[in-house]
């Protein structure tokens, strides 16, 4: 799975893995060799797909060789690098800063969970990086991957415990 840029200063690219394309949103502060927390940029890299999250109340379970499990209500995601949970996932409530996962609107009706800053953890060089749903028009994420939720459908179809995305 391949994410590119369609220019240096774009904050939408393409997706392209075998013969699917799909548009794609990136992150605000576009790509990055140097991921820090909060610089809103998508980071470059190779990055395995390691889980996927769904709310199993807006959508089916989506048809994939990864593993799949229910979002729920109480789930977030540390992004406090001062926290011994950074970048990982957690249970509400957490005193510590975090993102939560049960969202109002629809991005994280389908979340790809991806290795960026797991092994090893570095604190401060990036939390939350995932795959997940766009917003309408592509605006730019936080320094996700973001496609329309047919695009990933079709794309989690093909995906399986070896796939991964290159980013750059």
């Amino acid at each position: 799975m391949r994410v590119r840029t369609l220019s240096a200063r774009s904050r939408t690219g393409l997706l392209q893995f075998g013969p699917l394309r799909a548009p794609c949103a990136l992150g605000r502060g576009g790509l990055s060799r140097r991921k820090r927390e909060g610089d809103g940029a998508s980071p470059v890299g190779q990055y395995r797909l390691i889980e996927v999250l769904y709310r199993a109340d807006r959508i089916a379970r989506p048809v994939t060789r990864l593993p799949v499990r229910a979002i729920r209500r109480d789930d977030i995601w540390c992004d406090d690098p001062e926290s011994a949970h950074y970048n990982r996932p957690a249970r509400a409530p957490l005193a510590a800063s975090h993102e939560k996962l049960w969202r109002d609107d629809h991005l994280y009706d389908v979340i790809v969970v991806l290795d960026h800053n797991r092994k090893p953890r570095v604190r401060g060089h990036g939390s939350a990086v995932f795959f997940h749903l766009a917003r309408p028009g592509y605006t730019p994420t936080e320094g996700c991957i973001a496609v329309k939720l047919a695009d990933m459908r079709r794309l989690l179809a093909r995906a399986g415990r070896d796939t991964y995305m290159r980013i750059g």
